[in-house]
């Protein structure tokens, strides 16, 4: 994760900036005030593990914070050096935007960690605010989720956030658009631009992990896709090129092989690398999933990581920091989403009118043990 360090003149500079917005602070105030991205200042409020920020830039956000007024109950928690800080409770503007009660509604659970994520990080935002959120689960059943949205509706929601396992443009049913209350895409957009939307930047997450190899003198490196029908797989896969070109590095289509996010298919891939006559230095598996096949496919071999092959995942699934070595991957900035869906609720635009830009939140790299300088690079 890139980091800023300024001067006696910019720093003086964003405090002078840092007024007090009107209504409720939001994290994307903070983030506006400290001069870093809004999953940083998630990170650092949420008082997240394993994530490798600087102390200035930790002191930086929290001293935003405070200036901002914001309120949270994690935030009032934080310990920080800053002794003017310690100790002390702030309180902020109460939020009145809402009547209370949230829904959310998300196609699939069970599968996939990244739903419970974001829907933690929109409970965490409410609860802030003193609002509920109400979740429901509809399988993208054509006749069930409008079903379920309608029961939502009926208890009173106020707002509705709309999510999708899969980051990619949909095709926003009717029900959607006659709805009388703020509609927010998660992890989805439309191409009318009709609601305010969040997805991940893949793109860059994908360029920053090839990018870290490379700064590490590899140049040979492969990587294990996803399914290309996948805007996600086609998103990192694009951010793995960007930076092979910005590096001077030519392409080589052999050393990209397609999976489809499963351990099989990262071991299946992996041993098809390992058999290529020039055989690459460091892979970037595009999931972790995939990484944990890498890593049996290469320990098979015979092959030790990172002293033979470098391996980055991405995802920041709970199991990368414990396998061995700890794997360094991209955090799936999910819960900062789900923040981020909340607080676009203190002022909400009347629904389904106007143009909103897709917002997309970074991805940032975790450096653990899995990655080292090329052999006599």
């Amino acid at each position: 994760m890139s980091e800023t360090t300024d001067g006696p003149i910019e720093t003086a500079r964003r405090r002078k900036a840092a007024a007090k917005p009107k209504g409720r602070v939001t994290m994307t105030d903070i983030a506006r005030a400290a001069g870093c991205s809004q999953a940083t200042v998630s990170f650092v409020l949420n008082n997240s593990p394993g994530i490798k920020l600087s102390q200035q830039t930790r002191e930086r956000v929290i001293e935003a914070a405070r200036a901002l007024g914001y309120s949270a109950p994690a935030f009032s928690a934080l310990k920080t050096p800053i002794a003017a800080f310690e100790g002390r409770v702030f309180e902020g503007p109460v939020f009145d935007g809402l009547d209370g009660v949230i829904g959310f509604a998300v196609d699939q659970l069970a599968t996939s960690p990244e739903a419970v994520v974001a829907i933690e990080g929109a409970r965490q935002a409410s609860w802030n605010a003193g609002n509920v959120l109400l979740v429901a689960q509809t399988m993208g059943d054509a006749v069930m989720e409008p079903r379920a949205i309608q029961a939502l509706t009926r208890r009173g929601i106020s707002a509705l956030i709309y999510m999708t396992i899969f980051t990619r443009e949909i095709t926003a049913p009717d029900y959607l658009y006659g709805l009388d209350i703020p509609v927010i895409l998660l992890n989805c957009y439309t191409a009318d631009y009709a609601f305010p939307a969040v997805v991940p930047s893949e793109i860059a997450g994908g360029q920053s992990s090839t990018r870290h190899l490379i700064s590490h003198g590899h140049r040979r490196i492969a990587t294990i896709t996803g399914e290309p029908w996948m805007q996600a797989a086609q998103d990192r896969l694009k951010g793995y090129r960007r930076a092979l070109a910005t590096a001077d590095i030519p392409f080589d289509p052999e050393l990209v092989v397609e999976g489809d996010w499963s351990a099989s298919a990262g071991y299946a891939a992996t041993v098809k690398l390992l058999a290529l006559k020039d055989r690459p230095t460091a892979i970037f598996c595009q999931n972790d999933r995939t990484a944990i096949g890498c890593y049996e496919a290469l320990k098979e071999a015979g092959l030790h990581i990172p002293q033979d092959i470098s391996v980055v995942g991405y995802d920041d699934e709970e199991i990368a920091r414990h396998l061995f070595p700890p794997l360094t991957t991209s955090i799936l900035p999910h819960m900062a989403m789900g923040q981020w869906a909340i607080e676009q609720l203190e002022a909400p635009p009347a629904p389904g009118r106007g143009r909103y830009p897709i917002t997309k939140l970074e991805c940032p790299l975790v450096e653990r043990d899995s990655v080292r300088a090329v052999k006599g690079g």
